[in-house]
């Protein structure tokens, strides 16, 4: 009697097992989205009924920059609650279909002192930050989430004075108007290299460039164009300047800076 052939059992192709691979790492990504949308489901219906803003800032704004999956956009004031809050929020780790969310930071001037809005720069790849230049931004302050939700803000919590006032949007056509809305400003703001304030005062190559502006004799008017600031901007910087140099004139301002070595001298 003959022994029974053995059955050969072959290994798996390269390409079954990537194709294994991606359908799992879909199906992970799938449920991790779809946890995603219910964790903020059920944070909305606890806020139901209540005051939003009387809910913690810091807890709403977790939990909606935590459901984020594709856009985060935020316009910061500068209240020191609002910029902690979002900051915490956007520095917690986060999962791998999650990492190519789009994070735009639009802020105000003041922001810029903020060291967690430059560390968030400087070491998130996914964030933007863009400066406002010339005035305040069309919107409150806001987190818009996804082009699905919108949570706007205006005036923090202060004690005896009761909550700020919060609304939490999810109208579409009102939300799609928000979103356009940021895109101008955003499309108009400065990004936070080019932007001449840093930590608080003129950067040196800042103060070059408009020293040199006012050595050649441009105008105010084609400088700040130059410069991708405003009029008003710009004269701020140019006062600020003189005044640091004890310059009564820009003619002075100009020769001390060669004298100061910020200007290579006319041959």
């Amino acid at each position: 009697m003959s022994e029974p052939s053995p059955v050969r059992t072959e290994a798996p192709s390269s390409g079954a097992i990537d194709y294994v691979e991606h359908a799992l790492l879909a199906a992970r990504d799938l449920i991790e989205s779809t946890v995603i949308r219910h964790r903020r489901e059920l944070a909305q219906d606890s806020w139901a009924g209540t005051a939003l803003g009387k809910v913690p800032l810091a807890e709403v704004v977790d939990t909606l920059v935590g459901c984020a999956e594709r856009t985060v956009g935020v316009v910061l004031s500068g209240d020191e609650e609002q910029t902690r809050a979002v900051c915490a929020a956007l520095a917690r780790p986060v999962g791998r279909g999650r990492r190519a969310v789009v994070v735009r930071l639009l802020c105000e001037e003041p922001v810029l002192s903020s060291a967690a809005v430059r560390a968030l720069a400087r070491t998130d790849p996914r964030c933007e930050v863009r400066i406002c230049d010339g005035g305040r931004p069309a919107l409150p302050e806001a987190l818009l989430i996804d082009g699905e939700v919108a949570y706007l803000r205006r005036g923090p919590s202060e004690p005896g004075r009761g909550p700020g006032q919060a609304s939490l949007v999810e109208d579409p056509a009102t939300v799609r108007a928000l979103e356009m809305m940021f895109a101008g400003a955003w499309g108009n703001a400065v990004t936070l290299a080019d932007h001449p304030r840093l930590g608080g005062r003129l950067c040196p190559e800042s103060v070059r460039r408009i020293l040199e502006c006012l050595r050649t004799g441009h105008t105010d008017e084609v400088a700040a164009r130059a410069m991708q600031v405003s009029l008003r901007t710009y004269r701020r910087y140019v006062a600020e300047i003189m005044r640091e140099m004890g310059a009564h004139s820009r003619f002075q301002a100009g020769v001390r800076a060669v004298e100061m070595g910020l200007l290579p001298g006319r041959r």
